[in-house]
């Protein structure tokens, strides 16, 4: 984020022969009453202007710094920004769409790049985009979408077509301080486990153990907004 740079105002002492001499070379002042001045010649009287009591004082000096687009929450959560997304506990490794479901890569591999959209009722599409290399697929989003392959398997994240009308695309994406968040669906967070990878699960009395950060990556592409 840019900081605003005030500049130094300089600050100029007049002296008046009304209050005060101005002083001798040593920097003494002398005192106006206690001597009287003997001109050697003829004296003209220079004209002093006082200063216009209606004009206001100059205001210090300063350079604006251009608003960061990523000010608080609501930059990355506008739906205006593309964002990598990458758990805190991780090391060297982002979450991507890759082979369509969301799984954590330690390379280029998926759609890294993720728009989350303004839905409503605090909730948020996640859109996933590819890579910025003018291919069309890439800049056709999928939606995360919560996915239950029954058998008492875990839920996932799988990518699919975006509809905002379906409950199991909408997402909430809450602060949890330092520019960490938690992402979950209903009541079920998305979570790291070292056996399944990126799952959804229910804490009940359990800590959460995964939140993750936004990182910009600049505006989001067209047609992100639609």
């Amino acid at each position: 984020m840019s900081k605003l740079r005030w500049g130094t105002g300089v600050a100029v002492l007049a002296c008046s022969g009304a209050l005060m001499a101005c002083g001798d070379g040593d920097g003494t002042p002398t005192d106006a009453g206690s001597a009287t001045a003997t001109p050697s010649g003829p004296v003209t009287p220079t004209a002093t202007t006082a200063p216009d009591p209606t004009t206001p004082p100059a205001s210090p000096s300063r350079t604006a710094g251009k608003p960061s687009a990523t000010a608080g929450a609501g930059g990355v959560l506008s739906g205006r920004r593309e964002v990598t997304i990458v758990r805190v506990q991780a090391t060297e490794s982002g979450v991507a769409l890759d082979g369509g479901a969301l799984v954590e890569v330690d390379d280029d591999s998926g759609r890294q790049l993720f728009v989350p959209t303004p839905a409503g009722d605090g909730k948020y599409l996640i859109k996933a985009y590819g890579r910025r290399d003018g291919h069309p697929a890439n800049d056709d989003p999928a939606c995360w979408q919560v996915l239950n392959p029954g058998d008492g398997k875990p839920l996932t994240v799988e990518g699919t077509a975006c509809d905002p009308r379906k409950p199991t695309q909408l997402f909430s994406i809450v602060g949890k301080g330092g520019g960490a968040y938690a992402i979950s669906n209903d009541s079920a967070f998305l979570q790291f486990s070292p056996s399944r990878g990126l799952i959804l699960e229910e804490l009940g009395d359990a800590p959460l153990r995964s939140t993750f950060r936004l990182v910009d990556n600049g505006p989001a592409r067209t047609p992100a907004g639609g």
